[in-house]
């Protein structure tokens, strides 16, 4: 399934389509029942009393522990309901490609609408749900509740809220160094030289184009990722190569002895992003990292950056403006496109917000919270492929998660290495590696994210580190 969906989104012809959905749909539907067979159940039982007096953090307790909550929530789902969900969404995905190409939402609405349908379904298939995108958040980032994100989010928008205001006041740093003409196969090229160096394993991985980046497994030896390449603006091939990168090296990182268990995974969407956005925000956005590698950006580049000096470009790769494209916006304002997302999938499963209404409720929302409106739907409401490839609930929030984690987690390495930033500013990645692959990857998703959080850090989940990291950059840049 894994390698149908990459080909999908990378190099399938679109007249596919059909017959790749009735491909995902039957796998879709072996695989569920495979995951509900009773006899399962039975040897679950079985060694969850064989692994009672076992330690914790027991390797064969904890696959015995995950594999059983697993077992429990797809028993509450129905094997012909997964396969028209699978049929459904390999459909519903390349018209989603096709409206965008057409800058037309009215194309899909249609799809999309079903797709709520589908999501209710699954929502109504636990019934202990305190909300209704319950079941549909603990699907990526275990549990968590609507209740607890809103709460989260509501602080973190009334700190960013007047933060962002102060900054966008000031003038704009100039990126017009980034918006020149960059040939792809060159910008390709040095984004691999950076991941590589970063630890990204070629021998076990590829980097390939799509419309959205993004990262798959289909082993411990075959971990892909891909990216956008923008000849107009060097910025997206760059950030977005690192950003998948990042979730690659979680996923290479996790002990080779969990392949084939339920073990070899990330533990959460929001610690998942936390690596993504770790490398691509705290570490490539920082003077250190460029200090080593701009010499070379620009012996590459030497016609378009040959003139502009390291602070200029440090600047530019910080520059803070209201934008419409989440994947693009700068990491101050990124998480107000995230909130804005995570509230209309909730008016949407409340029953408080149509389809049909959707392109509007988006709009009217960028111009209340970034004080813009999008042009046209590619660069609103159907910019992202989240809604029209999976579930409409639990598809945004791992991202702020992921924002918050990142500085909660490079804080906790600071404590333990001081010399990172040092190294990173000699290409370096050594230490920060090593830390990371120690107290996070290594682990996949032998325990929860709170879990992992509180053995990591020492602590709970806190926005302050995130908000103290924002406040000191920004503060030195802007204010």
């Amino acid at each position: 399934m894994a390698i149908l969906s990459w080909d999908q989104n990378t190099y399938m012809p679109p007249a596919a389509a059909e017959a790749r959905g009735h491909q995902l749909s039957l796998l879709g539907k072996l695989v569920h029942q495979k995951k509900t067979d009773p006899r399962l159940g039975e040897l679950l039982e079985d060694l969850e009393k064989e692994t009672a007096s076992s330690s914790f953090d027991s390797d064969q307790a904890a696959i015995v522990r995950v594999a059983k909550r697993q077992y429990e929530e797809a028993q509450k789902v129905s094997a012909d309901f997964m396969a028209r969900f699978y049929r459904h969404i390999t459909e519903t995905t390349q018209v989603w490609l096709e409206a965008r190409e057409a800058n037309d939402f009215d194309k899909v609405a249609p799809y999309l609408k079903k797709t709520l349908e589908l999501s209710l379904e699954y929502a109504g298939f636990f019934p202990e749900k305190e909300h209704v995108s319950d079941p549909l958040i603990n699907r990526s980032d275990y549990g968590m509740k609507a209740s607890t994100l809103r709460k989260l989010f509501q602080e973190l928008r009334r700190e960013l809220v007047p933060f962002v205001e102060a900054v966008t006041k000031k003038p704009a740093s100039d990126r017009s160094s980034l918006v020149q003409s960059y040939p792809v196969q060159k910008q390709l090229d040095f984004s691999k030289e950076i991941i590589k160096q970063m630890g990204f394993d070629f021998n076990r991985g590829r980097v390939d184009l799509s419309a959205h980046p993004f990262m798959t497994r289909f082993a411990a030896g075959d971990i892909r990722i891909t990216t956008r390449v923008n000849e107009r603006d060097i910025s997206e091939a760059l950030f977005s190569t690192i950003h998948e990168a990042g979730h690659a090296l979680y996923e290479l990182g996790i002990r080779p002895e969990y392949d084939g268990t339920p073990l070899y995974d990330g533990t959460s969407s929001g610690v998942h992003e936390s690596q993504s956005r770790l490398w691509e925000n705290v570490i490539a956005r920082s003077r250190e990292f460029w200090t080593y590698f701009y010499p070379q950006l620009q012996a590459t580049f030497p016609t378009q950056l040959g003139r502009v000096t390291l602070e200029e470009f440090y600047r530019a790769i910080n520059h803070v403006k209201r934008s419409l494209i989440r994947t693009e916006a700068d990491e101050l304002t990124y998480n107000l496109h995230v909130i804005i997302r995570f509230d209309l999938e909730l008016l949407m499963l409340e029953g408080k917000l149509r389809v049909e209404d959707l392109r509007d409720a988006w709009n009217e929302r960028y111009q209340s919270d970034l004080g813009i409106t999008p042009p046209d739907d590619r660069s609103g409401v159907l910019q992202d492929i989240h809604w029209y490839a999976d579930f409409i609930g639990g598809q945004f929030q791992g991202y702020a998660l992921g924002n918050i984690l990142s500085c909660q987690f490079y804080e906790a390495a600071l404590k333990d290495a001081p010399h990172i930033p040092e190294q990173i500013a000699h290409g370096d990645f050594t230490a920060l590696h090593s830390w990371l692959k120690e107290q996070i990857y290594q682990h996949g998703s032998k325990y929860t994210a709170d879990e992992l959080i509180r053995r990591a850090t020492g602590s709970e989940l806190t926005i302050q580190p995130y908000l103290d990291y924002l406040r000191k950059k920004y503060s030195e840049l802007y204010l």
